[in-house]
């Protein structure tokens, strides 16, 4: 592999000034293959047996729209990607091989309503909605309704009627039938029976959208990798929530009594990582953007001059719960990023 792809020796800001059309990479024998092949024995097993999405790298997971297959983001397809993603994402979607599942599912619901059309189909529409209902750039979810399920992070079912379908499929597809029992008395049961009846019909049939297109694909994509990130960065992090200072100070203090105690910003920097991971996790944000908060908050401190006023172990279960609720908030009032 080093000789092949020589890049992967070099240092990241080297590696960002590399084109993706210039990296050379494939498929073939790497991990996320493996769980294509996967993907695809699940749904011969769950009896759909004419239709196989086609994999392609590209540089994000997405199924587009009359191209009944999946783009996979190249960092999959190198471990040494797979790093720099992580160092400037902060996480790597799909590294996992249970997270690389439950996309591969998830897309697969998109490419196989475009492969059959379904989105056109009356049943469709009464279960999941309008397809052709504009499509967000943020959403606003609830995560305490019954109305839908749950695969990806951050209710993603909720993001639109499109979504609505891929998410339902994915669970309906995952291995066990445990959908069958793990939704008794949700209203989102009655979307999975109908998908298990769709699939049930269509199952033995030929598609009638057969393209093999590959849409975005690496090797055209002429933008350093510097370029892309900066774009991804500024998706998931150009606005946040304000933190007042009212808030601040519950925890924190400019008074001359803390003089001695550690400066905020230096706390909040010690608890980055772990504030950043527990709040991403529970409220479904995308660690990049939990991370803006944490830096929002840093600052502030900073210009504020303050210092830590209560004990360092009740500070973190407070900073806590204050990214989380204003993190929370943020996602809650229609600024939830649609992303896949």
């Amino acid at each position: 592999m080093g000789k092949r792809h020589p890049w992967a020796r070099l240092g990241d800001d080297d590696l960002l000034d590399l084109r993706f059309c210039d990296l050379g990479l494939s498929l073939v024998g790497t991990p996320v293959a493996q769980q294509v092949d996967r993907l695809y024995a699940e749904l011969r097993r769950r009896g759909i047996a004419r239709f196989r999405p086609h994999c392609w790298l590209s540089n994000e997971w997405f199924s587009p729209d009359g191209v009944p297959g999946i783009a996979v983001p190249f960092y999959l397809a190198h471990p040494r990607l797979v790093r720099l993603e992580k160092s400037q994402m902060l996480q790597a979607e799909g590294a996992s091989p249970l997270q690389c599942r439950r996309i591969l599912r998830h897309e697969t619901g998109h490419a196989i309503d475009t492969a059959y059309r379904l989105h056109r189909r009356k049943g469709w529409r009464e279960h999941f909605g309008s397809f052709a209902e504009p499509y967000p750039s943020h959403y606003t979810p609830r995560p305490g309704s019954r109305k839908y399920v749950v695969n990806l992070p951050a209710w993603y079912a909720q993001a639109h009627p499109a979504e609505d379908f891929a998410e339902t499929f994915a669970v309906w597809l995952r291995p066990g039938q445990r959908w069958k029992s793990e939704y008794r008395g949700w209203p989102a049961l009655r979307k999975l029976e109908y998908v298990d009846a769709l699939m049930h019909e269509i199952g033995e049939q030929p598609p009638p959208v057969r393209s093999r297109k590959q849409v975005e694909p690496l090797s055209a994509d002429r933008r350093t990798l510097r370029e892309h990130y900066r774009a991804k960065r500024l998706f998931y992090g150009d606005e946040f929530p304000d933190f007042y200072d009212a808030d601040l100070r519950k925890l924190f203090s400019d008074d001359a009594h803390f003089a001695d105690q550690p400066t905020a910003a230096s706390f909040l920097r010690r608890a980055r990582k772990p504030l950043r991971d527990d709040v991403a996790r529970w409220t479904g944000a995308h660690p990049y953007t939990v991370d803006q908060v944490i830096r929002d908050m840093i600052d502030r401190c900073k210009e504020l001059k303050l210092r830590l006023a209560v004990p360092e172990d009740e500070a973190v279960k407070e900073a806590t719960l204050m990214v989380c609720v204003n993190t929370a908030h943020f996602l809650h009032t229609g600024h939830h990023p649609v992303a896949l």
